[in-house]
C-alpha cells in the first residue's frame, strides 16, 4: 500500500499547487451548472477519506464532527469560507494523509467491518477502501480542475 499512499499524497500536493493563488472568493464561487465549489470539493475529499477509513470502522476521525457534517456526501457548500477557515482545510488535506499512512502501517485498521458505499460497492478491506478513495479523489480532482477554469 506504500504506492497508494504515495499516489494519494502526490495527487493532493498537485491539487493544492493547482489552486495556489486563488482568492477566497474564487475558491467559494459556484459556477452555473455546478452544485459546489473548489473548497467544498477539497474538504469533501479528506472528509470521505476520514469517514471511510476511520468513522465506519469505529475509530475517531482526525477531523472534527462539524467538518464531517459540512463536507460529507450529499451536503452543499457552507455559505462562505474565509481565508481563516480555508487555510486549516488546506493543511488537513495533507496532514491527514501522513497520519492515515502511519495508522495503516500500525495496523489500526486490522479489524475491518464491511460497508457499502453510495454506488453499491461493498468495501470489505481497508485496501479496497483506499483503492476506492484514489478513484473518488480523481473524480473530485477533475471537478476542481474544471471549476478553476470557470472562477
Amino acid at each position: 500500500m506504500k504506492k497508494q499512499f504515495e499516489i494519494y499524497r502526490t495527487t493532493c500536493k498537485t491539487l493544492l499547487a493547482y489552486i495556489e493563488g486563488l482568492s477566497a472568493e474564487q475558491l467559494n464561487r459556484i459556477p452555473a451548472g455546478f452544485n459546489n465549489n473548489i473548497i467544498w470539493n477539497l474538504a469533501h475529499m479528506f472528509t470521505v477519506q476520514q469517514a471511510g477509513c476511520y468513522k465506519r470502522r469505529g475509530h475517531s476521525m482526525l477531523i472534527d464532527e462539524a467538518t464531517y457534517e459540512n463536507f460529507k456526501p450529499g451536503m452543499v457548500p457552507p455559505p462562505f469560507l474565509d481565508d481563516e477557515q480555508i487555510n486549516p482545510d488546506k493543511d488537513l488535506f495533507l496532514n491527514t494523509i501522513d497520519q492515515w499512512g502511519k495508522d495503516y502501517n500500525d495496523n489500526l485498521f486490522a479489524q475491518n467491518p464491511s460497508w457499502r458505499q453510495s454506488m453499491g460497492i461493498d468495501m470489505n478491506t481497508i485496501e479496497e477502501s483506499i483503492n476506492f478513495l484514489l478513484w473518488h479523489d480523481g473524480v473530485h480532482g477533475g471537478i476542481i480542475m474544471s471549476l478553476k477554469k470557470l472562477v
